[in-house]
């Protein structure tokens, strides 16, 4: 089983400001996350004037238009390419979501090596189109996303690209926070089983309960954002783990992997040690002399293994004692 691969989303909580953005790699890297996420995008080529935000970003962030928020939390390309500089630098994976065709050819001009799609494009074929020419390996996030909606991006990224490598699909609910009863981790086997593909779990929610929870059953990828300060004017802040929440995360992930072990079921090297002295032996419940007929009566079982295992109890019944037992003997092989 391969470990989890553990996405430190930082999206735009670094709000615009390049110190920031570097400060996050800094702590992604210091709570042991596999890979940084930032998004890219020209605000201008995203959303149209005067596009009005969504509920959650309207709690986050001051008045204005949608727009005018992405633009205000936007990294151009040059700062972007330092930071993917830096992520190289101090070993830790960076990844950045293309919102738009510019940003894609970006990512592909400082070869990223992963593409990660988000909820909001798994519709807009114009950009599928092309990230599957680059026939990177792809993480595809699912918000607000039908059956239908998320075959259909998978058809095309097969038409256009490649499987191989294929692509794995994050369950996940476009809304921050997430409501707990709109999670429904079990949509994640569902998604598992119809396309046949490694699936993982985008987690909006409050707090690290669901992401252990997804990763005990079976995600092999973890994206969740965080943040340095959850008072923060942004849209992303409050549904963000802070840095003690994210490390605690990634510790109890690591645990569950191990907890998890392998798909076989064989005694472990402890359980060995202690199987001589819980597992049970035949041996005489009275005194038998040479030549006795063993009986339910005269022959019984009790600790240790250390003789003829108590599972021959029956086929012992019926057969001749070849020679005397002390009451509590064990029983000799035959």
């Amino acid at each position: 089983m391969k470990p989890v691969f553990i996405i430190a989303e930082a999206g735009v909580n670094h709000n615009g400001n390049f110190n920031t953005a570097i400060k996050m790699i800094d702590a992604a890297k210091a709570f042991n996350a596999d890979a940084i996420k930032f998004q890219s995008y020209i605000a201008e080529e995203l959303v149209l004037p005067n596009t009005e935000k969504a509920d959650y970003q309207k709690l986050g962030s001051n008045s204005g238009s949608q727009r005018e928020m992405l633009k205000k939390y936007q990294l151009d390309f040059s700062e972007q390419t330092k930071l993917s500089d830096y992520a190289k630098k101090v070993g830790i994976e960076f990844i950045s979501s293309p919102f738009d065709l510019k940003s894609l050819n970006f990512l592909r001009l400082i070869n990223v090596n992963i593409i990660k799609i988000p909820s909001g494009e798994i519709t807009n074929i114009q950009l599928l189109t092309k990230i599957a020419e680059l026939k990177k390996p792809i993480i595809l996030s699912t918000g607000m996303a039908s059956i239908t909606e998320i075959s259909n991006a998978m058809d095309w990224l097969k038409l256009e690209g490649s499987f191989d490598p294929k692509v794995t699909i994050l369950h996940c609910s476009t809304d921050y926070p997430t409501p707990l009863s709109d999670v429904n981790l079990n949509g994640m086997d569902y998604l598992k089983n119809y396309f046949q593909t490694d699936v993982g779990y985008s987690d909006h929610t409050i707090g690290i309960d669901v992401a252990l929870a997804a990763v005990a059953k079976g995600a092999t990828v973890i994206e969740k954002h965080f943040t340095l300060d959850k008072t923060s004017e942004g849209p992303d802040h409050r549904a963000s783990l802070d840095i003690d929440e994210f490390t605690l995360m990634v510790k109890k992930i690591r645990l569950i992997e191990k907890i998890l072990g392998n798909y076989q079921k064989k005694p472990s090297g402890t359980e060995l040690l202690n199987k001589k002295v819980v597992r049970k032996s035949l041996v005489s419940n009275t005194f038998i002399k040479k030549g006795t007929i063993y009986t339910a009566s005269n022959l019984t079982t009790k600790r240790p293994f250390l003789g003829v295992c108590a599972s021959e109890w029956k086929n012992y019944l019926g057969k001749t004692a070849k020679r005397d037992y002390q009451k509590d003997e064990l029983i000799d092989k035959e």
